[in-house]
């Protein structure tokens, strides 16, 4: 994965971004690198970059959040200085809303993106719902390029299943990104999943899974 100064992540709800920024992020700090993690979503209150305040800490990573993030408001609240922030060193990594309305969030910060060296990547996922096919999600990066302002720099195919992935559940999902860079003229910049399963992906990029569901986190800890 190639990083810039500002790397903005967005994708439709259930694509798998935050566990994508989580993953960033811990792989800068394992280089040694200052990296500061900015909560943009203020559409989703179930699974946020905020939840992760204590992993962060211990891997000496700095989170951004809006007041209200981790508690029972769901109030869109941004109280960010974004100029400072930018002008922090290290790298910075966005997690924004999954559609144009989280996008606009963006909006406000662009002279400070167009200041810094910064890409927004976009997170694609074949098997989650309302993007399953190319032109879905090709029509929901045009909502968010038209929301925020930016121009989308690349796709990150992290079409999983959950705990139901194996390595045939992403090799079935490279002719979708590729359809996805097709149509939008992108160049795909990684392909996510776990190590065991990217044998033959394109630009992989091995991840492990922080994000997990309700459900899920209780099988884990009964088993």
């Amino acid at each position: 994965m190639e990083y810039k100064k500002i790397n903005i992540i967005t994708g439709h709800y259930g694509s798998g971004k935050t566990n994508i920024c989580v993953n960033m992020a811990l792989e800068l700090a394992e280089r040694g690198e200052q990296v500061t993690v900015v909560d943009l979503d203020i559409v989703n209150p179930y699974f946020r970059t905020a939840d992760f305040e204590k992993l962060f800490s211990q891997h000496d990573v700095r989170l951004i959040a809006p007041m209200y993030a981790n508690s029972n408001l769901d109030i869109p609240a941004l109280n960010f200085d974004m100029t400072s922030i930018a002008s922090s060193d290290g790298y910075i990594i966005i997690d924004v809303g999954g559609d144009d309305e989280g996008a606009k969030a963006l909006g406000r910060y662009l002279p400070v993106f167009e200041k810094h060296d910064s890409q927004l990547l976009c997170v694609v996922n074949k098997y989650r719902y309302l993007t399953k096919e190319a032109d879905e999600a090709t029509e929901l990066l045009a909502d968010i390029e038209r929301a925020c302002g930016l121009r989308c720099a690349g796709i990150i195919n992290n079409s999983n299943l959950g705990s139901d992935t194996d390595k045939t559940v992403i090799e079935h999902s490279f002719e979708y990104a590729d359809e996805i860079c097709r149509k939008t003229g992108l160049s795909l910049v990684a392909t996510a999943g776990k190590a065991e399963f990217l044998e033959n992906a394109p630009m992989p990029f091995p991840i492990k899974i922080f994000v997990r569901k309700i459900w899920e986190e209780f099988e884990q800890e009964q088993a």
